[in-house]
């Protein structure tokens, strides 16, 4: 078994799984929406999705098994990526709050969702762009700047089968002064709804929710830990598109790729922006990989390393053999 520190099993079957059901999806809107002409370089990219995580490379320490090789198709929707992608954010997230912290130990969070109207499929892409230009405007208030240290924010999508609208709305963790929460200074959620409606353009109240970030002992966490990991989440869960309705996770699969092409997962602002370009978590490279680590074991290093290899024909990894290095 694959184990994280926390001793929990890594779900490596079911997201291989789901990215070979994907990857089949994709081979069907190929065929039936893309010109013959162009099906043969549109089929390769599919492949390379089949591909994904085909063999795995694992070095054995004493808090489980390290990930070291392997070859990921980087989709956006890919299960396997976004699972990898997903943790990867998290931790780089951890990371920059850290150092955050000991710069500003007197900071607070706070943990802010801004919703709005259901979009259509037709203008799903633009209401996203059109949200993150908001976003922009939102900070430079003068009742939101003035106490402001960063930010960093996270948008996700889920799909209204009743109606076939997508409801994209945004995740915010928001740093700032202590002076926040002083007379004059602290904002209500009714006040936040307004600011969001004034940034958004809107002729509604959209619904807000904002919370503190309080610490907690739920297990040997706190709530900073549990509001990281919420923005880092998936920007759309798997089960949005992998449903029973073959037609419907096609039409949904190709909406979702073209509002998400070319945006980021997430983004940042103020001194979370600064110490994430520091670490250089911000670097093409560092953006693409999803392995993270030092590399393979080196020679004589006594490391144990184990490789497990995808079998089409059993649904599964199988063992294919080990050594130490």
């Amino acid at each position: 078994h694959d184990t994280d520190g926390s001793g929990q099993d890594r779900p490596w079957r079911e997201k291989k799984s789901g990215s070979i059901n994907y990857s089949a999806y994709k081979a069907d809107i190929v065929y039936l929406t893309v010109d013959e002409h162009m099906q043969v370089d549109e089929l390769r990219k599919i492949a390379r999705i089949e591909g994904c995580g085909q063999t795995l490379s694992f070095v054995k320490t004493d808090k489980g098994m390290k990930l070291y090789q392997t070859w990921f198709c980087k989709k956006r929707l890919c299960p396997l990526c976004a699972w990898r992608r997903s943790k990867k954010q998290a931790m780089e997230l951890h990371q920059i709050l850290d150092l955050a912290v000991e710069q500003e130990p007197n900071a607070e969070f706070l943990f802010l969702t801004l919703t709005e109207e259901n979009a259509t499929a037709q203008d799903l892409k633009t209401e996203l762009q059109n949200m993150n230009r908001s976003l922009y405007r939102l900070r430079q208030y003068k009742d939101v700047s003035r106490d402001l240290i960063g930010t960093v924010r996270a948008t996700e999508i889920t799909v209204n089968d009743q109606n076939g609208t997508y409801h994209q709305h945004v995740h915010m963790l928001l740093m700032v002064k202590s002076s926040y929460f002083k007379a004059g200074h602290y904002l209500s959620q009714q006040r936040w709804s307004k600011l969001w409606r004034r940034a958004r353009r809107l002729d509604y109240d959209p619904v807000v929710n904002v919370k503190k970030v309080r610490p907690n002992a739920r297990k040997g966490t706190n709530s900073l830990t549990a509001a990281a990991q919420e923005v880092a989440k998936y920007q759309v869960k798997s089960s949005a598109y992998m449903t029973d309705d073959d037609v419907r996770n096609r039409e949904v699969i190709m909406v979702l790729e073209n509002a998400l092409d070319h945006s980021r997962a997430l983004g940042f602002s103020g001194l979370l922006k600064q110490i994430r370009h520091d670490l250089k978590l911000d670097t093409a490279e560092s953006e693409d990989d999803l392995i993270g680590g030092d590399g393979a074991p080196k020679e004589g290093s006594g490391l144990k390393s184990v490789v497990y290899t995808w079998d089409k024909d059993v649904s599964n990894y199988l063992f294919g053999g080990s050594w130490t290095n």
